[in-house]
C-alpha cells in the first residue's frame, strides 16, 4: 500500500481521540438535559401550573436557545470554539442547579431562559467542532455516530429522570443533572479545538446576519419535522397517564433504541447517494407514529409508535444537518449549524406552545393528529424541492 494511500485513509479516519471526547461530553449534557425533559411537565404541574403554562415553559426555553444561535455561529468564527461551548456548558449547568431551589412558577421562567441561552451556545458549538473533527467525505456518516452520543443519552435520560423523581425529590434531581453537565465541562477542557480561519469577506460588514442562506432549505424541513418533538416531550407522559396507560420510561427506551439503530446505516445512505433516499422514507415513519401517538388505545400501540419514530428522527436529523453543513463555504460551517439548530429549536418552541393550547382546548389526541399535518408539509415541501431543483440531480 502506497503512502498516499495510507495518509488518505488516515485523514478518513472518524474515531478520533477529539472525537471520543466531543462525544462524551455531548452525551453527559444530553443526559442532563434529558432526565429534566418528562419531568419538568410534573414538577411545573407540582408548582400549581396548568396544561398552557407547561407549554409555554417548555416553548420560551426553545425560544431563548433560538436567539442566542446566530450569537453563537458569529461567535465560533470569531472568538472561536472553546469559547462558546464552555460559557454554554456553564451556563447550562448554573440553570439547571438553581432548579432545585425554585419554589414560584415565575423564577422558573427566567431560569428557563437561562438555561435555553447555555443550551443554543453548547449545542451550535458541539455541532460545529463534531463538524471540523469528522472528515468530510463521511460527514453524513460521522454526524451519524456524533447523534449516537446525544441517542445513548436519550436512551437512558428520560427513564432515569422519571424513575429517580418516584424515589428521590425534585431538589435531588436537579442537582443530579447539572453534575452531569459539570461533568461535560471538564472534558470539554480537553478537547484540541480548530483555530478560527480568516474570513476572505471580512472586510465587508453585514449588518443583518442571523442565518446562513444556504442551509435554510432543509432548515425549512427540519422545522415541521421537530414540531412533533414539542408534543412529545411536552405532553406524552401527561397523555399517558390520562389513558392509563404504564410504560412511558419504556416509550423513551424503545425510541432511543431505534433511534440508535438508525443512525448506523443512515448516515451511510446519505454519503453513498443522498438525501433523496433518506429524507422521505423517514419522514413517512414520522407521520405514521404520530398517528398511532393520536389513538393509543394501548402500550404495545405506544411502544411501536416509538420504534417507528426512532427508525424516522434517527434517519431525517442527521442527513439534514449533514445537508446543510454540505451547502455552506468553510468558513460558515458555525452559522450553518446556528441556522439548522434555531430551526429545530422554533420547531420544538412552537409545537410545545401550540400543543399546550391545543391540549386544553382539544384534549391530548387532538396534538398528535396536528403533529402528522405538520410532517406532511415537510413531505409535501421536499417533493416540491426536489421536482423544482430536477429530480434527474438527486438520482
Amino acid at each position: 500500500m502506497s503512502s498516499q494511500a495510507v495518509n488518505h485513509r488516515a485523514t478518513d479516519k472518524i474515531w478520533t481521540k477529539d472525537f471520543v471526547l466531543v462525544c462524551l461530553a455531548n452525551f453527559f449534557i444530553f443526559l442532563g438535559f434529558q432526565m429534566t425533559l418528562p419531568t419538568l411537565p410534573l414538577f411545573i404541574k407540582e408548582l400549581g401550573g396548568s396544561d398552557q403554562m407547561i407549554g409555554i415553559i417548555i416553548g420560551i426555553f426553545t425560544f431563548s436557545a433560538l436567539l442566542f444561535r446566530p450569537y453563537a455561529g458569529h461567535a465560533l468564527e470569531s472568538k472561536g470554539r472553546k469559547f462558546v461551548y464552555m460559557i454554554g456548558l456553564a451556563v447550562f449547568v448554573i440553570s439547571v442547579g438553581s432548579y432545585a431551589f425554585i419554589v414560584g412558577i415565575g423564577l422558573l421562567v427566567v431560569m428557563r431562559i437561562v438555561q435555553g441561552a447555555g443550551w443554543g451556545l453548547s449545542t451550535t458549538a458541539t455541532s460545529t467542532i463534531a463538524t471540523d473533527i469528522i472528515p468530510m467525505k463521511r460527514r453524513g456518516e460521522g454526524l451519524g455516530y456524533f447523534g449516537l452520543s446525544g441517542n445513548l443519552a436519550l436512551a437512558f435520560g428520560p427513564a432515569l429522570g422519571l424513575t429517580l423523581v418516584g424515589v428521590i425529590s425534585f431538589t435531588s434531581l436537579f442537582l443530579i443533572c447539572a453534575g452531569l453537565g459539570l461533568v461535560a465541562f471538564l472534558l470539554s477542557m480537553t478537547i484540541h479545538y480548530k483555530k478560527v480561519e480568516e474570513s476572505p469577506d471580512k472586510a465587508v460588514t453585514i449588518k443583518f446576519d442571523i442565518f446562513e442562506k444556504s442551509a435554510i432549505q432543509p432548515s425549512i424541513l427540519l422545522f415541521f419535522i421537530t414540531v412533533t418533538f414539542g408534543g412529545i416531550a411536552s405532553f406524552l407522559p401527561l397523555y399517558a397517564a390520562q389513558e392509563h396507560i404504564d410504560g412511558i420510561e419504556l416509550y423513551f427506551l424503545v425510541y432511543a433504541a431505534f433511534l440508535m439503530i438508525s443512525r448506523t446505516f443512515a448516515g451511510k445512505i446519505y454519503d453513498n447517494k443522498g438525501h433523496l433516499y433518506v429524507f422521505l422514507p423517514g419522514a413517512l415513519c414520522i407521520f405514521i407514529a404520530m398517528l398511532l401517538l393520536s389513538w393509543l388505545p394501548n402500550m404495545m400501540v405506544m411502544l411501536v409508535a416509538a420504534a417507528i419514530y426512532g427508525l424516522g428522527f434517527g434517519s431525517v436529523q442527521p442527513a439534514l444537518q449533514a445537508w446543510a453543513v454540505d451547502k455552506s463555504p468553510n468558513n460558515r460551517k458555525g452559522m450553518a449549524n446556528a441556522t439548522f439548530f434555531s430551526f429545530f429549536d422554533l420547531g420544538v418552541g412552537i409545537g410545545a406552545m401550540t400543543f399546550g393550547q391545543l391540549a386544553s382546548l382539544s384534549g391530548y389526541g387532538a396534538i398528535y393528529v396536528t403533529a402528522a399535518g405538520s410532517v406532511l408539509i415537510a413531505m409535501l415541501f421536499y417533493v416540491y424541492l426536489i421536482l423544482k431543483s430536477g429530480i434527474r440531480n438527486h438520482l
